[in-house]
């Protein structure tokens, strides 16, 4: 009977351990996500992201005090430099759009535009993957319509 026990024992404590390995080399397979870096500066808040598939995230941060909105694409895993692209417009058509595209190493931005009250349309790049969001955040946090590329 007690040798029963230690073989069952054995068994369970064998599985749980091949599980652990198993998650272990999942988690460290799977890149790190694209955190905010703060580029745009002091005052803004994040108000809407997303993500560019298995290459980054774009953020859309707002100052409430000047009424700026800026936009940041960031890599999730910093490296040789690779063209990367990000763009913010009002949906309206009222002011010119504000890009930035380029070879970088870790992010594309910060772009500002002045849009307090008005739906923005905004997006980026990295590699040969983008993203593009429209008629977002007008004045309210509202998803827009997200387009991947």
């Amino acid at each position: 009977m007690k040798r029963s026990r230690a073989i069952a024992g054995s068994a369970v404590l064998a599985v749980a351990g091949l599980a652990t390995m198993a998650t272990a080399t999942t988690a460290s397979a799977a890149p790190a996500a694209a955190a905010y870096n703060g580029a745009c500066g002091s005052g803004y808040s994040v108000v809407n992201s997303v993500p560019i598939t298995g290459k980054g995230k774009v953020y859309l941060t707002y100052n409430s005090k000047t009424g700026k909105n800026c936009v940041v694409t960031v890599r999730n895993s910093p490296g040789s430099p690779v063209y990367m692209y990000t763009y913010l417009a009002a949906s309206d058509g009222s002011s010119d759009a504000v890009w930035d595209s380029g070879l970088y190493t870790s992010y594309a931005g910060p772009v500002y535009l002045s849009a307090k009250g008005l739906c923005v349309d905004w997006g980026g790049t990295i590699e040969t993957v983008s993203v593009s969001v429209s008629g977002s955040n007008c004045g309210r946090m509202a998803a827009g319509v997200v387009t991947h590329s």
